[in-house]
């Protein structure tokens, strides 16, 4: 440490006039050596560390507009995306209005078809019971008048005698003969 010390007090006591010569001492050359090449880096690579420098700040702005711009792309392709989905949105709440007012329509129809149907049915099953009520009448009157005309044959049968079935026969070849000549 006191080799540095004496190399800095030892500069402000340099010879005066006429030698020149190589300071072999290091501690003491090194600051100086230091300056100069400090001085000339800084006189001559101020342009070159300035164009360094210039280019490095053009890219970074070029990089800060080109991200601008994507930024700007991409706000863009959000809004038409939001656009894209409110229209869609609005599409999918109309089908489905549409939808229900369709169902309710076709669930109104296919009420009305099944009361039809059930009308019909209704009416069918009405015609059906008349005409078996009516079909069940006639057979028991057929029933009925063929007793009734087994009953009359048997009394008459019982009741006829040979003299009065002659008679019967007579009066209504007379009848029928009086018809044809009224005919003819």
């Amino acid at each position: 440490m006191k080799n540095v010390t004496d190399s800095f007090v030892s500069l402000g006591h340099w010879p005066s006039a006429g030698s020149f010569g190589f300071n072999t001492d290091i501690l003491a050359t090194n600051p100086i050596n230091l300056s100069v090449v400090l001085g000339v880096l800084i006189f001559f690579g101020k342009g070159v560390l300035n164009d360094l420098l210039d280019n490095r700040k053009q890219r970074i702005l070029s990089t800060i507009r080109n991200s601008e711009e994507l930024r700007r792309g991409a706000i863009e392709q959000l809004e038409r995306a939001r656009a894209r989905l409110r229209k869609v949105e609005m599409e999918a709440d109309e089908y489905r209005m549409n939808g229900y007012s369709e169902i309710e329509r076709e669930k109104a129809n296919l009420i009305n078809a099944t009361s039809s149907s059930l009308e019909q049915l209704e009416n069918y099953k009405n015609e059906t019971l008349h005409f078996e009520q009516q079909r069940a009448i006639n057979q028991v009157q057929q029933q009925v008048f063929q007793q009734a005309l087994q009953g009359a044959l048997g009394t008459l049968n019982s009741c006829l005698n040979s003299e009065l079935h002659f008679r019967t026969i007579s009066a209504n070849i007379g009848i029928l003969g009086a018809m044809e000549e009224i005919t003819d």
